[in-house]
């Protein structure tokens, strides 16, 4: 079992052309990690997903979700506040801006679980549930526990700017993290707001000895890289489609690794993977991907789309 654990949130998206300037908006499940643990859920990896989830109706939705394509809800905790709300912009060229309306909502007051279950394997995290306390310290507590405990973890830090207060001390919690990860997948623009004043490349190559065996670089519609541990460096290009939108492509990335990586039985701290074996995660990522960026929202595909 894949353990997700982080943020679900609901993604005001815009239905259509804006009129005066103020598009309709329609409500969509989303958050980084509920878009992964779906997305595991679609590709047939078993999965469960661990965090806090509001009793309002759109937590209820969001568990609806959760369960129509299988995963866990059993390590889901529930309480009265409200959900928290992305507002979506949509750029001409299908990327997505988010504005978040965070405060006191269900998710920032997650706490430490008791023992995952006996078949977790690997455990994801990222995004606003690493950023907003007092969740925040409940997650990283969960990290370090987990890989204590010879679990793999994987890490997309997904950065949203706005809602980081101080920067460097973001920046030194992230360093901090990093002895505890098996597999750190961040866009380019991520490595270079965590490394403003390095080249991405070395910093990519400081976080590698810091301790992850692998990270995943996303390049847009240029495709992915991955760098190891090893000194393996590998490139494949994207997958050419009509974007819709983005919204979940990157949550779906992270989904196909951790499911790919599963299939090889490479879901260990350093597991040992060929040039070929990588291309075939990778490119298997590509695709998951692509499927994702031609329908609006965060929409990942399901096995037999991929097959």
């Amino acid at each position: 079992m894949i353990v997700v654990a982080g943020e679900a949130l609901i993604d005001l998206v815009p239905a259509g052309p804006a009129a005066d300037e103020l598009p309709a908006l329609l409500p969509k499940r989303g958050g980084g990690p509920y878009n992964t643990a779906v997305a595991l859920g679609r590709l047939g990896s078993p999965a469960a997903f661990c965090s806090r989830l509001s009793t309002d109706h759109f937590g209820e939705a969001l568990l609806r979700g959760l369960a129509a394509d299988g995963v866990d809800t059993s390590l889901v905790q529930r309480g009265p506040e409200p959900t928290t709300l992305a507002v979506t912009h949509i750029g001409a060229d299908g990327s997505a801006e988010y504005g978040f309306h965070a405060e006191g909502t269900a998710d920032r007051l997650f706490r430490l679980p008791p023992a995952l279950p006996g078949t977790a394997r690997a455990v994801s995290f990222g995004t606003l549930s690493l950023v907003l306390d007092p969740g925040a310290g409940a997650y990283e507590e969960l990290m370090r526990r987990e890989s204590r405990r010879g679990l793999f973890i994987a890490l997309d830090p997904n950065i949203r700017a706005d809602l980081i207060a101080d920067p460097d001390a973001y920046r030194a919690r992230f360093r901090s993290w990093l002895p505890d990860v098996s597999l750190l997948k961040l866009s380019e623009e991520d490595a270079a707001w965590l490394a403003p004043s390095d080249d991405p490349a070395t910093a990519v190559k400081e976080w590698l000895t810091a301790g992850p065996y692998a990270v995943v670089l996303t390049r847009g519609s240029r495709g992915l890289t991955v760098l190891t541990r090893d000194g393996l460096t590998l490139s494949l290009p994207g997958e050419p489609v009509a974007v819709v939108d983005t919204i979940g492509a990157g949550d779906t990335v992270n989904a196909a690794l951790l499911h790919r990586l599963g299939t090889h039985g490479a879901l260990t701290p350093a597991p040992e993977l060929t040039v070929e074996r990588w291309r075939d995660i990778l490119g298997y990522a590509a695709r998951a991907a692509a499927i994702t960026c031609t329908r609006p929202g965060a929409q990942p595909p399901y096995a037999s789309e991929l097959a």
